[in-house]
């Protein structure tokens, strides 16, 4: 089973969306998310609270990307972040069609296709999107397994 746990934002006000229900989907989420409400320079953070619709080329199917992460700076950056580990921001490296392989694959294939909409959208809202691994977590000073 993949890690879900909820998140009770301290500083209240500066969480857009339901205060109630703030869900991270892993450990590096939670401790982003503890940082942004703890951070003086994010005035606004919220979860899953845009959505963007897109082609998911994996699939064939249209859907809705739920972002990770928005965050707005108190220099007025707009700011849409995906966490992810560094690994799976790579195109899986060729070897035998294994179905491991062809499911790896077409997962790459609908996190890019995710990714390309959020980079059009935020393009259209004068927004920033940036995709946080582990070596940007780390430079955060955040602690992660």
């Amino acid at each position: 089973m993949a890690y879900k746990s909820r998140f009770r934002p301290v500083n209240k006000a500066k969480y857009v969306g339901d205060i109630s229900d703030v869900i991270c989907r892993s450990l590096w989420e939670r401790a982003l998310a503890k940082w942004a409400d703890r951070n003086s320079d994010v005035v606004e953070w919220g979860m899953e609270y845009v959505i963007i619709p897109y082609y998911d080329k994996g699939n064939g199917k249209r859907r809705r990307y739920f972002t990770d992460f928005y965050f707005r700076f108190s220099d007025g950056v707009k700011m849409i972040v995906e966490v992810k580990p560094n690994a799976q921001t790579k195109a899986p490296r060729k070897r035998k069609k294994t179905v491991k392989y062809l499911k790896e694959i077409q997962t790459f294939a609908t996190n890019t296709s995710k990714w390309d909409a959020a980079r059009a959208y935020c393009h259209s809202h004068g927004w920033k999107f940036q995709i946080w691994t582990e070596h940007h977590l780390r430079k955060l000073g955040l602690k992660i397994l």
